[in-house]
């Protein structure tokens, strides 16, 4: 509506007068800005954290805070540069306990060089040298505080500094860097994951910032098993249905094919197959049998 529509303009107005600290190179383009606003990255929660204040925005009506996302975008940049300040990159390690990001943690993995954890965190991979599992990386990023915070607890042990997506009510203990958006949304986390790789592989100069990264943002967001599967059997009950018609098209368009007559020679004569059928199954001829008997009983007058 236009209640909606102002607010966005209102928004991208101060947005784009938060970027000017920013060097020209680093400031995002509009595409960007109005991404961000269509997966709702700007939305916070009704609850608020005291450390947090500082990236909220405004507050709405119905009581839920609203992020300042030119704060959101500079610090996607700043966690982008100490991302790249590691000189390894699997000394990088991206977790996320929610459901909603372990697809885009895997996917940031893949496509930086960075290691990922997607589900349970097991206590003592940071600080238990026993463990199979025990890693010592460089860097922690995290999609919640909150969640995670067995993570970011073990990694304060260890001197790890964490990078952190943080809601309105996240708690920033032991948060190094604090990337203020959204948290809870599928489409959120993967746009920030999407945008934090982008920005890690345009700053290694591997993506140029001329042309548009080839990855499609689709790939970071979580996908439902069940919707997967249903999907699925839509697109084969599709292909039944063209396989169906297809067939059903053929089918009507085929010719029934005259029938074939087989010939066969007979003393050099050509007849056709049924004639001789008929030849094969007629009565015998009327044979004579007064001479047999005649010739038979003069035999038996021999013998006697």
């Amino acid at each position: 509506d236009n209640t909606a529509t102002s607010f966005r303009c209102v928004k991208s107005e101060l947005t784009m007068a938060a970027f000017a600290s920013l060097p020209p190179i680093l400031q995002p383009k509009e595409e960007d800005i109005q991404m961000m606003l269509s997966a709702g990255v700007h939305t916070g929660c009704k609850n608020s954290d005291s450390s947090m204040e500082e990236y909220i925005w405004r507050r709405r009506n119905d009581g839920v805070h609203i992020l300042n996302i030119g704060k959101t975008w500079e610090k996607l940049v700043l966690a982008a540069r100490v991302i790249v300040a590691i000189e390894n990159p699997e000394d990088v390690i991206a977790i996320s306990a929610r459901p909603y990001g372990m697809r885009a943690v895997l996917k940031f993995a893949h496509y930086t060089g960075a290691q990922s954890i997607a589900g349970r965190f097991t206590p003592g991979t940071f600080t238990n040298q026993i463990t199979k599992q025990f890693k010592e990386p460089r860097l922690l990023i995290v999609t919640d505080p909150r969640t995670d915070s067995q993570s970011v607890r073990e990694a304060s042990y260890v001197n790890v500094p964490v990078i952190a997506i943080c809601d309105s009510d996240s708690p920033l203990q032991y948060v190094d860097v604090a990337i203020p958006a959204n948290n809870k949304g599928k489409l959120s986390i993967g746009l920030i994951y999407w945008l934090l790789a982008r920005e890690v592989l345009r700053l290694r100069g591997i993506v140029s910032r001329a042309t548009d990264w080839d990855v499609p943002v689709d790939l970071f967001f979580h996908r439902d098993p069940e919707e997967l599967k249903k999907s699925e059997e839509e697109q084969a009950a599709k292909v039944e249905e063209a396989a169906a018609a297809a067939a059903a098209v053929a089918a009507a368009s085929a010719v029934p094919a005259a029938p074939v007559y087989e010939e066969m020679a007979v003393d050099g004569a050509v007849e056709p197959a049924a004639t001789m059928v008929e030849g094969a199954f007629a009565a015998p001829a009327a044979q004579s049998w007064e001479g047999e008997g005649a010739a038979a009983g003069a035999a038996a007058g021999e013998q006697w």
